[in-house]
């Protein structure tokens, strides 16, 4: 029975043109393919450095103005008067210390239930089970900030009122709370990854071997999935700094320097957001919120950074 497919019908010759010209059209659009795809390797680094450079601008005018260090400077105070025309002042240690107090509470509860939930799903859960884990992390990692700043204000500051004794909801542990419970899903989400990203074979080895759970995951698949973990690690740390209205509602807004965990704190990004409403474009006032943004690119940048060191090193070490 004669076949029915086209190319049966096609004479040799005509098959050999096609495929010629199919052949050229893709010779002729592989440089442009290449140029594209290096131009979009590079558009991250490119995008960084514009932002970068837009808030820079942003904050020249008042960084000539600025004392950097002193009893009434920059980095060494707490007070922060941005709005007064005749005698401002431009402290935020205050708002660097609580940024960072905030995030390490948030990241002392985060990471071990973070970690240990990934450990959980990825290697205890059953089969329905991790489903439905899966989609209850997604879940709340999809909750809106604003959301959690809510819970923060209505339900976990009455209750450190009540059984702390705090004298107000809304303080650096209220902050560190929401910032740890928004924190867990993405670290559970990277960690699990990495974990699951560990070959079978290691686990196989090492039940072989005469290793009980408990000693696969800390003795096999913690080291080997060790960078993985760090990274995830850290993005809770980027996730937890760069917070801004949950933050601005759980952790009272007040510029000081906390003497225990219950005092009321702002960090950088709530001083922007607390403030942007009322600063005049081109004003000293804009200006110094701009070299807070820049100041709060830089501390990110630097995680990050140390982040990557730490991870390529442990490569090279497990390179060797």
């Amino acid at each position: 029975m004669p076949s029915s497919h086209p190319s049966s019908n096609t004479p040799p010759a005509a098959r050999k043109g096609w495929r010629a010209a199919v052949a050229g059209i893709a010779d002729s659009i592989e440089k442009p393919v290449e140029v594209l795809i290096r131009v979009c390797g590079w558009s991250s680094i490119f995008l960084v450095a514009a932002i970068f450079l837009f808030v820079l601008l942003g904050a020249m005018p008042v960084l000539p103005k600025i004392e950097w260090f002193g009893e009434h400077a920059f980095f060494t105070s707490t007070e922060w008067h941005a709005k007064d025309d005749h005698n401002p002042s431009y402290g935020v240690l205050g708002m660097i210390v609580g940024n960072f107090a905030v995030a390490a509470v948030a990241m002392l509860i985060a990471i071990p239930l973070g970690l240990a939930a990934a450990v959980y799903i990825s290697e205890f859960a059953g089969s329905t089970t991790k489903e439905w884990l899966k989609i209850g992390i997604e879940v709340l990692a999809a909750i809106p900030s604003i959301v959690w700043g809510f819970i923060a204000v209505t339900i976990i500051g009455p209750m450190l009122q009540k059984y702390t004794g705090a004298q107000w909801g809304t303080n650096l542990l209220n902050g560190g709370i929401v910032l740890g419970l928004m924190s867990i899903p993405l670290i559970v989400s990277l960690a699990e990854d990495s974990l699951r990203a560990v070959p079978d074979s290691y686990r196989e080895a090492a039940m072989a071997l005469g290793a009980n759970k408990w000693e696969v995951v800390r003795r096999v698949l913690f080291p080997a999935a060790k960078t993985g973990l760090v990274a995830s690690c850290m993005l809770g740390v980027g996730r937890a700094i760069g917070e801004t209205m949950a933050v601005l509602l759980a952790t009272g807004n007040k510029n000081q320097i906390p003497d225990s965990l219950l005092d009321p704190v702002t960090t950088l990004t709530a001083a922007i957001a607390s403030e942007m409403g009322d600063a005049v474009t081109g004003s000293d006032h804009m200006a110094s919120l701009f070299t807070i943004g820049l100041l709060l690119l830089i501390i990110t940048c630097a995680i990050n950074l140390t982040a990557n060191v730490f991870i390529r090193g442990h490569k090279k070490k497990g390179a060797a």
